[in-house]
């Protein structure tokens, strides 16, 4: 009569870590696809473009220039002739305005290059560049945008190269959410491990092929 009084008072524990085991991988799983899902786009992107920018010295531009001119109301032009107490100063409101209606290009609230001759402003640009001069005598305004195409416009959204303030939040969104992914594929593979053997070390060949490259090719 001992033997079925031990089973049933071992019995509990055995369910007990077996209801818990189960409730970390529905939640873990949860977790892993919903972080995958988010992620997954960013991911398959940043994925190529590392491809790109591996070999950005081998693949062909073909930058494109687009030039245009206007003159500034006079109106405005007033406003220039006073040299602002900071040499890296915006362009005024209004004239920044005009800009945008005469040549397509916001310089409102970019620093400028205040010159007794001109003010020059640059709007570099994920993919390209791009800057705007007005003459403070004449009032004549002079742009340029470059364009080196897709792959460089990529490119630099990989490396979040200006790009502003909403792209690099969404980039720490992404890092996150590509965290979370990782760590619980991470806790899935440990929770998985023991009905596959190769989990361990294929883990380890994960960590140690890129450590042994870099200490032996990287100098």
């Amino acid at each position: 009569m001992n033997a079925p009084a031990t089973q049933l008072r071992t019995a509990p524990p055995r369910k007990k870590r077996t209801s818990a085991r189960g409730w970390w991988l529905k939640q873990l799983h949860t977790w892993h696809w919903i972080s995958a899902a988010v992620s997954l786009i960013g991911m398959l992107a940043f994925a190529v473009t590392g491809v790109t920018l591996n070999h950005a010295a081998s693949i062909p531009a073909s930058p494109k220039v687009e030039d245009r001119s206007a003159t500034l109301a006079p109106s405005l032009l007033r406003l220039l002739k006073p040299t602002p107490a900071q040499s890296d100063a915006p362009l005024p409101a209004a004239v920044a305005r005009a800009v945008e209606n005469a040549v397509g290009l916001d310089a409102a609230g970019r620093p400028g290059e205040w010159s007794d001759a001109e003010v020059y402003v640059a709007l570099p640009r994920p993919g390209g560049d791009a800057w705007v001069s007005i003459d403070r005598a004449s009032g004549a305004i002079k742009s340029e945008v470059t364009s080196q195409g897709w792959i460089s416009l990529l490119n630099d959204l990989h490396k979040g190269r200006n790009t502003g303030l909403a792209w690099r939040l969404f980039l720490d969104a992404f890092a996150v959410a590509a965290v979370v992914f990782t760590l619980t594929g991470l806790l899935l593979l440990h929770l998985h491990s023991r009905h596959r053997r190769m989990t361990w070390p294929l883990v380890a060949l994960g960590f140690l092929l890129p450590l042994v490259v870099a200490i032996l090719f990287i100098h």
